[in-house]
């Protein structure tokens, strides 16, 4: 019971339920105007009252009796796919795209750094080393700091500071 709450409580399913009651309060809307602006409309123009009464065609059947090709129901249905798809691109897609692009543009403009970007590792401690050497101040000439050994002597195993002798 507890992963069916889940499920239900999940944005995309309460997405997908509005979505539904959406689309079907507006296929009613659109129905209606076809129904009562558009098809007697173009009924006039084919002098009928209704669509799905125009363009009415009657044939023989093999058992003698007539059968009727409504074609203007056929346009009728027609026009409804068309407002429909009409509306959904300019209302739903054609914004929907613009925005993604508006947004993709942002991301990939190379031109707009970000501001407040922090060093990296390797920034900071070249920093820091160059911070170091304008600090130390050489004790003789030629030395490169208090740990290194005079210059022009030659160091002996066993005495100094070095790695083989130390103290």
């Amino acid at each position: 019971m507890k992963g069916f709450k889940e499920f239900i409580l999940r944005g995309n399913v309460i997405d997908l339920a509005v979505a539904v009651v959406i689309g079907a309060a507006f296929t009613a809307i659109v129905t209606s105007l076809v129904t009562n602006v558009f098809n007697p409309l173009i009924g006039a123009a084919f002098n009928a009252s209704m669509l799905d009464e125009a363009l009415i065609v009657t044939i023989p059947t093999v058992s003698g009796g007539e059968a009727e090709l409504r074609f203007g129901a056929v346009i009728g249905a027609l026009i409804n796919f068309l407002v429909i798809a009409a509306v959904v691109y300019f209302v739903l897609v054609l914004p929907v795209n613009n925005l993604l692009k508006r947004t993709f543009a942002k991301q990939s403009d190379p031109a707009e750094a970000p501001v407040d970007v922090p060093p990296t590792d390797v920034e900071l401690l070249s920093e820091i080393r160059d911070l170091l050497r304008q600090t130390v101040t050489p004790t003789t000439e030629g030395s490169h700091g208090s740990h290194a050994a005079p210059t022009g002597s030659t160091p002996v195993v066993g005495e100094g500071n070095g790695p083989l002798g130390s103290r």
